[in-house]
C-alpha cells in the first residue's frame, strides 16, 4: 500500500489531501469527513477498503484538519460542493479511469448526497454514513433565527457545536482519542449549520430525483443526526439502499459495530464493481 498526502489551491485556500493506493486498483473512493474532524480520522477505514483492492482520497473541509482557513467556517455550500469536484478530478489525475465511488460522513453525508443530486457527475455509486439530513434535536427558533441573522452580517463568526463527545461512539477510547486530538474542533460558522440544515430537509424532498446508486447506513441510537431521516430519503427514492445498525451511535466507523459497518460497505462495493 502506497500512502502519501499533498496540498493544492482551490478558491483562494490551501487544501490538504491524502491518499492511499493498492498494488492493484479496483475502484476509487473518495471520502469526506464529518464537521470539526478531519481526513487522518478514517486511517482505519482507508486501509480496509485498500485491503479490498480500493484506492482511496480523502480531504480535510474548508476550515477543517490542516487546510488553511479559519476554523468551523466556508465561503458557502455551493463552493463546498465544488471543493467535491475538485478532489474527484484530483482523484481521476491520481489514479486514472476506475469505477468512481463518494463517502461521505454526518456533514460529509449532507454533501456527498447533495451533490449528486444537485451536479452531473460520472460516479458509479454513493455510500452516506449518519449522513446529516436531519438533526436528533429540535434546535431553539430563536437560535436559528439569530443564525440566518448573523449568517447576512457576519457570516464567518463561529460558535461552539455544543456537540458531547460521548454522543459520538459508545467506545470510550473512540471518546478519548476523539478529545484528545489537536485537530477536531467544535467551531461552526452559519455555513457550516444553517446551510446544511437547509440542505438536509431539500434532500430529503428531492431523493426522488436520484440517479446514482447509494447506500445509507445509520444508527438508531444516534444522539446528534436522526436516523429517520435517512429512512425518510431512502423511502423517497428507488436506488436508495438503507441499512440500520441497532443500538449503533453515530460514528460507526468508531463504534463497537464498526467491524459489521465495514464488511457492509465492502460488500455493497463489490456488487457495484462487479463485471457482467
Amino acid at each position: 500500500m502506497t500512502q502519501e498526502s499533498f496540498t493544492y489551491s482551490f478558491h483562494e485556500t490551501l487544501f490538504f489531501a491524502q491518499y492511499w493506493k493498492p498494488e492493484k486498483i479496483k475502484a476509487v473512493v473518495v471520502i469526506i469527513h464529518g464537521m470539526g474532524e478531519h481526513s487522518g480520522r478514517y486511517q482505519h477505514v482507508a486501509q480496509k477498503l485498500v485491503a479490498n483492492d480500493f484506492a482511496v482520497i480523502a480531504f480535510d473541509h474548508f476550515g477543517h484538519g490542516k487546510t488553511k482557513g479559519k476554523r468551523g467556517h466556508n465561503p458557502g455550500y455551493s463552493f463546498v460542493l465544488d471543493s467535491i469536484s475538485e478532489l474527484i478530478h484530483k482523484a481521476k489525475d491520481l489514479f486514472g479511469n476506475f469505477p468512481l465511488f463518494l463517502y461521505g460522513h454526518s456533514m460529509g453525508g449532507n454533501a456527498v448526497i447533495n451533490y449528486v443530486l444537485r451536479k452531473k457527475n460520472i460516479l458509479n455509486g454513493v455510500i452516506a454514513t449518519s449522513p446529516f439530513l436531519r438533526l436528533a434535536f429540535e434546535p431553539p427558533a430563536w437560535k436559528l433565527y439569530l443564525g440566518k441573522v448573523v449568517q447576512k452580517i457576519a457570516p464567518s463568526i463561529t460558535l461552539g457545536n455544543e456537540l458531547d463527545p460521548n454522543d459520538i461512539s459508545r467506545d470510550p477510547i473512540e471518546v478519548q482519542k476523539y478529545i484528545e486530538d489537536p485537530l477536531v474542533h467544535d467551531k461552526v460558522s452559519p455555513n457550516f449549520s444553517i446551510d446544511f440544515i437547509d440542505a438536509g430537509e431539500w434532500a430529503i424532498s428531492n431523493a426522488n430525483k436520484l440517479a446514482t446508486p447509494m447506500l445509507v447506513i445509520h444508527g438508531t441510537d444516534d444522539k446528534i443526526i436522526d436516523y429517520r431521516g435517512s429512512e425518510e430519503f431512502v423511502k423517497n427514492s428507488s436506488l436508495a439502499t438503507l441499512k440500520l445498525i441497532k443500538g449503533g451511535y453515530h460514528e460507526l466507523q468508531n463504534d463497537f459495530c464498526k467491524e459489521e459497518f465495514l464488511e457492509d460497505i465492502i460488500n455493497w462495493l463489490h456488487t457495484k464493481t462487479q463485471v457482467s
